[in-house]
């Protein structure tokens, strides 16, 4: 059967994975009346509940004789170790832009690498039926953008269309009949090249690994694009590192290939192919699985290096084990290790004493987004706050900058940049009229600078503003970045939290427990209105006496306390504080150290 390998390209909330909708549904993927959920790809819990995309999936359609296999990549910076990988395995490009908002941070950053590697692009012009919808705008910066990335002459002689995912049709002109999605099927099989490998099916077996899955029954699954040759079920074959040097022989036991969102086994795979196979038990991301005659891997690309790194350790508060059942050093490292066998943007160490685990990665949000899973497996954890990891080059200290594009009212514009180009030592690059009576602002920002903010720039807009990141490169040390000015409350008490003793608290600063909720001695109940930390006692009852008051008591009502979200805690604390993590509670507390500790740091210090 003719054959397509495309990846469909988009920044967060651009409409990426509701198009791959309607695609399935107009090829025929599902039978009619099918119950088919929305955003069907977006299989994971957290996937659905965040509306992102976190792991690269693929599916595959047949429209008139011509199988498409289409590879939904994630659209945040953070995952980008999965992006990487994924363009490796296709052909073609399909660029999805929102046609009112124009491309974003994370449209420049996996377009980036699909230009690279020499992919000429398909852009689709999407949300054109939206009121505020600029599509002759956003066309034109799209191709700025590619100038800038260093297009060559075929990738900037792009075709394109307009559409709307949600309604389910793309025309090649804005005022098109707006039936379906037939024009873009067209375009793809037009514009994609055949897969190279089709020419090479009678040399010996070749496959990139580019992503491992689990199954109970299969054991350890390898997805990629077989670069040359042929595969059958019960053939042997080796591993090889991306340096050559041999893993393992073993028996393919099952070969998988996508057919619409499920997976189908078949008996034989063929250059061009993307498929599944299954039997290894060393194998990984980034291999090449070839037959016993081949002695040369295949070219991996580079992955971009850790930007944070996160400290994970046991959880050792008075409340701990409670709420999860793991909760030895040990299980945490089993799990961290097979995150970072999967994620091959995540680096996992141990740390002097073995009981807890420096984890290294992209960002926050990829960071959150693996603490929120574990939890949901039943972790206890507590987390350090963010560290940004430095360089040296040429014997000067180099630190992470990333690019940030904000949208904001045009009356909240001065508070953002004051704030961005003082203290967090930000350099304004690009300030512009969006529409609609906003600014858009482009910085170049230290990652240390954008730790914690993001709350602070919430507060800053009235909740209007929207801010995108996207790491940009290496600079010079910027020098010191102010951290959070407030102190906090801490609890000299253990015990349940009494209404009366918070409502006294309340003038002291903001609260974020509320009353009959379980604290310890050490425990962050509140942000201090002062810039000390203070310990106070939320156990303080009334004092009764047998002598009757004229009038009734008041009723205390307190003010709803502050609920950290996941990222907002981490983001939050300091260096001398760590979130607790647990499957129905996270906590802040302060970190106490053991005394050989305290002698270890102030010797340091001197």
């Amino acid at each position: 059967m003719d054959l397509r390998n495309i990846a469909i390209i988009a920044h967060v909330d651009h409409g990426k994975t509701t198009l791959v909708d309607e695609l399935l549904r107009q090829s025929g993927a599902f039978r009619e009346g099918q119950a088919v959920a929305e955003r069907a790809m977006d299989s994971n819990d957290l996937e659905r509940e965040r509306g992102i995309t976190i792991l690269a999936k693929c599916t595959s359609v047949e429209w008139k004789g011509t199988r498409i296999n289409i590879v939904d990549t994630p659209g945040h910076a953070d995952f980008g170790g999965e992006v990487e990988r994924i363009l490796s395995m296709v052909d073609g490009v399909c660029l999805l832009v929102d046609a009112a908002e124009g491309p974003m941070p994370q449209t420049k950053f996996v377009t980036s690498k699909a230009l690279a590697l020499g992919l000429r692009p398909i852009v689709v012009l999407n949300k054109v039926d939206k009121p505020d919808a600029e599509p002759d705008r956003a066309l034109d910066e799209v191709f700025d953008l590619f100038a800038a990335l260093d297009a060559n002459e075929d990738q900037l002689d792009f075709p394109h269309l307009y559409a709307s995912g949600r309604s389910g049709w793309a025309d090649e002109d804005l005022d098109g009949p707006r039936k379906d999605l037939s024009a873009l099927f067209r375009l793809i099989v037009n514009h994609v090249p055949r897969p190279r490998q089709q020419g090479r099916v009678d040399e010996d077996f070749t496959m990139l690994a580019t992503t491992l899955s689990a199954d109970p029954f299969l054991g350890r699954i390898l997805t990629g694009r077989v670069e040359t040759g042929r595969l059958k079920t019960g053939a042997t074959v080796k591993a090889l590192s991306r340096m050559g040097q041999p893993i393992e022989q073993f028996r393919v036991s099952k070969i998988q290939a996508f057919r619409g969102l499920g997976q189908q086994p078949i008996e034989e795979a063929v250059a061009g192919d993307i498929v599944s196979i299954s039997g290894m038990s060393k194998g990984t991301v980034s291999d090449t699985i070839a037959a016993l005659a081949v002695d040369e891997a295949l070219p991996a690309q580079p992955i971009d290096p850790p930007t944070i790194s996160v400290t994970f350790g046991i959880n050792d508060s008075p409340l701990a084990g409670r709420d999860g059942k793991k909760v030895q050093s040990r299980v945490i490292r089993e799990r961290l290790m097979r995150e970072a066998e999967q994620n091959v943007a995540i680096r996992v160490s141990d740390t002097p004493g073995g009981e807890a685990f420096e984890v290294a990665g992209r960002g926050e949000l990829q960071m959150g987004v693996l603490i929120e899973n574990m939890r949901r497996e039943g972790f206890e954890l507590s987390i350090s706050r963010p560290v940004v990891l430095t360089r040296e080059i040429d014997g000067v200290r180099h630190e992470p900058i990333e690019e940030v594009t904000i949208d904001v009212d045009d009356g909240y514009s001065g508070a953002v940049i004051e704030k961005i180009t003082g203290p967090r030592r930000g350099e304004m690059t690009e300030m512009r009229p969006a529409g609609a009576g906003k600014t858009r602002i482009v910085a170049l920002v230290p990652s240390r600078g954008l730790i914690g903010y993001h709350g602070e720039f919430l507060t800053d807009t009235r909740g209007t503003g929207v801010l995108n990141r996207v790491f940009h490169g290496w600079a010079p040390w910027k020098g010191a970045i102010p951290g959070r000015r407030a102190g906090v409350l801490i609890s000299m008490e253990p015990g349940q939290s009494v209404a009366y003793a918070l409502w006294n608290l309340e003038e002291r600063g903001r609260l974020f427990i509320g009353a009959q909720e379980d604290v310890y001695q050490g425990m962050i109940i509140g942000e201090h209105s002062r810039d000390n930390d203070l310990e106070v006692n939320p156990l303080k009852g009334k004092k009764l006496t047998n002598i009757r008051a004229s009038g009734k008591d008041d009723a205390v009502v307190l003010t709803t306390p502050t609920r950290f979200s996941l990222e907002e805690a981490i983001a939050y604390i300091n260096d001398d504080e760590l979130v607790e993590v647990t499957p129905s509670a996270i906590r802040l507390r302060k970190r106490y150290l053991d005394p050989h500790e305290r002698k270890r740091q102030a010797r340091a210090a001197e």
